[in-house]
């Protein structure tokens, strides 16, 4: 299920209530934070690494967007915790925008400077998991509702198969 949270900016929050069948919860989480793999499932990923500036971690991740659009870029700082909320356990990633000058703004792309993101993970009493997410960012640029829609519709469901099916392979793998 995925709920659109139009603001006055123009911009939407996303918020995302999903189950992965026969993804367990850990499982799910060590693929979401698996930066090499989401390479070879995520077929936006255009570049995607992690690097230490002054002590910190962080990201700088490309994305495909369609003809004619420009790409957009990330860089940003993610956090994982394991946390115990009366006896359920919740897997719990929190990521946000910062701004690094050792990592500067590409020609031809867009930087998202606005970042946020919070997923939280939990068993689904079975094999699988329950995923709430969300989610915001401002694109920059003028994006087209045929853009937005199509997230809507088809990119966030899309997404929720794939990351399934990468968690598949991803026990295969390792």
């Amino acid at each position: 299920l995925l709920i659109l949270f139009p603001q006055q900016s123009g911009l939407y929050e996303y918020k995302i209530f999903g189950g992965l069948a026969d993804c367990p919860p850990k499982l799910c989480a060590d693929v979401y934070m698996d930066l090499d793999f989401r390479k070879e499932w995520d077929q936006y990923v255009k570049e995607l690494y992690e690097e230490t500036y002054d002590g910190e971690k962080v990201i700088y991740w490309e994305v495909k967007y369609p003809f004619p659009l420009s790409n957009r870029d990330y860089v940003y700082i993610r956090e994982r915790r394991e946390i115990d909320v009366d006896g359920r356990k919740i897997w719990v990633v929190l990521a946000k925008s910062v701004a690094v000058p050792q990592c500067p703004e590409k020609p031809g792309i867009i930087r998202v400077k606005s970042y946020k993101q919070s997923l939280a993970i939990e068993s689904d009493g079975k094999a699988g998991s329950k995923v709430y997410m969300y989610y915001f960012d401002n694109p920059g640029g003028m994006i087209p509702s045929w853009l937005v829609n199509w997230a809507a519709k088809s990119g966030v469901p899309a997404f929720l198969k794939d990351i399934q099916k990468a968690c598949l392979n991803y026990s295969k793998n390792t």
